[in-house]
């Protein structure tokens, strides 16, 4: 499967309904740099976070990105894996 660029995703998004304010937009590529993240696994990141904030939430985008980090999460299979095993969603 192509990986989408978090750009695509985030525009994607937005024709779903949803909105982004220009620090979000920062505090996403911030995040992307700071876990040297994939744009896959950042968009996962911001998919989680949506399903189970209701919201974007910096701190909890980060946490996910760190958590996928910390246990090498490469997919989508396994990170839904680890986030229903922490009773993330």
């Amino acid at each position: 499967m192509l990986t989408v660029s978090t750009s695509d995703y985030l525009n994607h998004l937005q024709t779903k309904g949803f909105s982004f304010r220009e620090d979000t937009l920062g505090f996403i590529e911030f995040g992307k740099n700071y876990t040297s993240s994939s744009d896959k696994l950042v968009n996962l990141a911001i998919e989680i976070t949506l399903k189970s904030q209701y919201e974007f939430d910096g701190s909890f985008y980060i946490a996910v990105l760190e958590m996928f980090k910390e246990h090498n999460i490469k997919g989508k299979k396994a990170a839904y894996k680890l986030v229903k095993e922490r009773n993330i969603l």
